[in-house]
């Protein structure tokens, strides 16, 4: 939710948060400091000049190091780490359909969600034993998972229970079930625990203590992004680029505003890392961000106003990797106290501005993933991160040479660890009853305007959004209605003798006409792509 996002919303008078003290042996670094002077040097080729970089006279390679995020001491180091012990955020569970299977990813890791008989969420590995079908695209019968290729029927912890090809004599195969995986329910999260052979973790579910505080409120949307969730995240933890980036995408986000932050990292784990920043010009630190594997990063800001009470305020971003250069992403954005404009604007106007957000950084981001994959380095050598702007990028793929190890493929700081097998592109299903079997709620409607297509606002979003279906729905209905009215009204006008029945006709017509192009209007917010209009064609 724009209006009360911390990246963007305008500094107030700051209430330190209450953050746990760093571990003794964890280093503090005042990174915004222009005495930090790194033990080694990048290897970035030197270039005649720096655009927007005013600095005094120093020594052979002085000047890059003043400006430059350097190396930690604890760069070399690598921690023990497995991906698959780690819970990852699946889905919104207001958003988890009713009625239909819903298949996602998790990596390279194909899932199936769905509620049962008894309204309990059951989680599958998404292939049949049968044939390796997807039995997300199956439907439920009976609160019972059904696999539409030749209707085996899987229940509970993945045991198939009917196939109808099977004599009434013979008994179903014990190998005749699928795997299953742990989910859970928290704060209006389903989470999935990935790992086959551990236990769940309790202990590693992420609790937000934020959203649990009394009179919180949050405004939550989901959207598929073209890119991969590291290149996801860093663009998130990254607070430089928002004023030029999104430029008047809200009434906060001003270009003009671009200028130096500062950073503080005050906390450095195996699983993370947190810390402060602030602008600046303003002297002080005032928001909160905490980045904790595998992929959960918070912005958080509080302050006092004038009757002494405090209020907090939460940028949450719950990023899940599905596949090389494609990820997921839930954003819940919420305080104690909001703007009186969130009340005025419905919340499908703070979704399709949420989508255009996405949309306004996504050629960068996708020519980025493009160039890591390409290049086949780590990120030192392509990177010129600045203390001033790029700290929090730096933090993290440092992290992920810590635990990229660990991981299908990272790209690091300095280390890398390529994907092992070329990714798989699925395609839209074709023919008219293929068509019409993904029009389910939660694949989307027919036509091509609805195919699995991640460059499409209605792919990426709302076929992910219950309010903004229902909201699109509504709205095409309406639309249709005012159309058939607007035409049955000319029709009388032209039929009727009387100049007044005419011009009340013709003036009713007009009403409609207006509400039909309002309707459509309404639909291509939010099934419609930003574009930059400096951009030519």
């Amino acid at each position: 939710m724009a209006l009360v996002n911390p990246f963007l919303c305008p500094t107030r008078t700051s209430l330190p948060l209450r953050v746990p003290a760093p571990p003794k042996k964890v280093p503090r670094w005042t990174l915004c400091s222009p005495s930090f002077k790194p033990s080694l040097r990048l290897k970035h080729a030197t270039c005649g000049a720096t655009a927007g970089i005013q600095a005094a006279p120093l020594a052979d390679g002085e000047a890059d190091r003043a400006v430059l995020v350097g190396p930690t001491s604890e760069e070399e180091r690598r921690a023990e780490y497995d991906w698959t012990e780690e819970w990852y955020p699946l889905y919104l569970t207001q958003n988890v359909p009713e009625d239909a299977p819903l298949g996602l990813k998790v990596y390279d890791k194909q899932l199936v969600l769905f509620k049962d008989g008894n309204g309990q969420l059951r989680c599958y590995e998404d292939r049949c034993p049968h044939r390796l079908a997807k039995l997300s695209e199956g439907q439920l019968v009976d609160g019972r998972l059904e696999c539409l290729y030749h209707g085996w029927q899987f229940e509970g912890e993945g045991k198939c229970v009917k196939i109808p090809q099977l004599p009434a004599d013979a008994k179903i195969p014990r190998t005749a079930c699928v795997k299953t995986y742990e989910v859970r329910d928290s704060q209006g999260v389903i989470w999935v625990w990935m790992s086959l052979k551990t236990p769940p973790n309790d202990s590693k579910l992420p609790w937000f203590e934020n959203f649990a505080r009394p009179g919180f409120q949050d405004n939550s949307t989901t959207h598929e992004l073209p890119y991969d969730h590291s290149i996801l995240l860093e663009n998130l933890m990254d607070p430089a680029h928002v004023p030029i980036s999104h430029d008047r995408t809200d009434w906060t986000a001003k270009r003009e505003d671009a200028q130096p932050l500062c950073f503080e990292v005050t906390e450095r784990t195996d699983r993370g890392f947190a810390g402060w920043w602030g602008k600046e010009k303003d002297g002080s630190k005032s928001n909160f961000l905490r980045f904790e594997a595998p992929c959960v990063l918070q912005n958080n800001k509080e302050f006092v106003d004038k009757n002494g009470e405090t209020h907090y305020f939460s940028g949450l971003f719950l990023c899940r990797p599905t596949g090389q250069g494609k990820s997921m992403l839930i954003v819940r954005f919420g305080g104690t106290k909001s703007s009186p404009l969130v009340k005025v604007f419905p919340k499908w106007y703070f979704h399709q501005n949420a989508c255009k957000v996405f949309e306004q950084d996504m050629g960068f981001l996708s020519s980025q993933n493009e160039i890591l994959l390409k290049e086949k380095v780590p990120t030192k050598q392509l990177y010129l991160n600045l203390k001033s702007s790029d700290t929090w990028v730096a933090e993290y793929r440092k992290w992920m040479d810590k635990v990229g190890h660990g991981m299908p493929y990272h790209f690091g700081h300095s280390t890398i660890s390529l994907p092992k097998e070329p990714a798989v592109i699925e395609h839209a299903p074709a023919g008219l009853v293929a068509g019409q079997s993904a029009s389910s709620p939660t694949k989307g409607e027919t036509g091509t305007k609805y195919a699995p297509n991640l460059a499409n606002r209605y792919f990426r979003h709302v076929i992910h959004c219950k309010g903004c279906r229902t909201v699109v729905k509504a709205f095409q209905a309406w639309q249709n209605a005012l159309s058939a009215v607007a035409v049955t009204l000319v029709a009388l006008a032209i039929l009727v003798s009387g100049r007044q029945w005419k011009a009340i006709l013709l003036a009713s017509a007009s009403l409609c006409s207006i509400g039909v192009y309002a309707c459509s209007t309404a639909v291509a917010i939010n099934t419609t792509n930003f574009v930059r209009t400096h951009r030519r064609f």
